[in-house]
């Protein structure tokens, strides 16, 4: 095989390689995910809102995005303070105040033909052995929930669906607010949008070096064959 030969034959793999990693695309899921705030930070919920029952002073959030699973979530963004958030409803005896933050998302995550409401958060006071899904009840009707009682929407946002798959280009979690970012209704940059980053996934690399040993060996071999 001619070194012009040798060339040509690494070029083309390489080419399919790269093209290939270009057409490659992750798979996710549009749904509202649920999370407990704990120590100041939101942390991904071990119960669906229908089994789990916060207690009197706690803050629990609502995103709706599309993500690939529980590690690529996308948080609740807006005001996370169960003070400010609850100060104009007073205790109650035999009821306990629970702290919603319903974010509904960006336009990039919103079904074809939606326009997400903006986030907002809300106190419910409910009685005492109320479970998440019956606070956000009061606060947030009409929920529609699927067959196998998946919370499909919030507010009545979206419209249909539920828990669908979507394509997505996503390699890498997105960047999300903290707890405290601003809330009402004042969106900033961290708030409104969340760009992608992108970077070499671990296959393209692979290829590449596989490609590249594949173009040594062919080399050798033509120097070898030499008299």
């Amino acid at each position: 095989m001619s070194r012009r030969r040798t060339c040509a034959l690494v070029l083309s793999l390489l080419l399919l390689v790269l093209g290939g990693a270009g057409q490659a695309r992750a798979v996710g899921y549009r749904y509202w995910s649920f999370w407990d705030l704990t120590g100041g930070k939101w942390t991904y919920a071990t119960q669906g809102p229908s089994t789990a029952r916060p207690s009197d002073g706690d803050v629990q959030g609502f995103r709706f995005a599309v993500s690939a699973d529980s590690q690529d979530a996308s948080k609740p963004r807006g005001h996370a303070d169960f003070a400010s958030i609850c100060a104009k409803t007073p205790a109650q005896a035999g009821h306990k105040r629970v702290a919603l933050v319903i974010d509904s998302g960006t336009a990039a995550d919103a079904p074809g033909g939606e326009t997400p409401p903006a986030p907002r958060s809300v106190c419910a006071r409910v009685p005492a052995d109320a479970t998440t899904a019956e606070a956000l009840a009061t606060v947030a009707k009409p929920l529609r929930y699927d067959t196998n009682a998946l919370l499909c929407a919030i507010a009545g946002y979206p419209g249909t669906g539920c828990g669908e798959q979507v394509a997505t280009s996503r390699t890498t979690p997105p960047t999300t607010a903290t707890a405290n970012a601003d809330a009402d209704g004042k969106d900033n940059a961290d708030a409104t949008s969340e760009p992608p980053r992108h970077g070499p996934s671990l296959g393209l690399l692979a290829g590449v070096v596989a490609v590249a040993a594949l173009g040594g060996a062919a080399v050798w071999q033509t120097r070898r064959r030499r008299p």
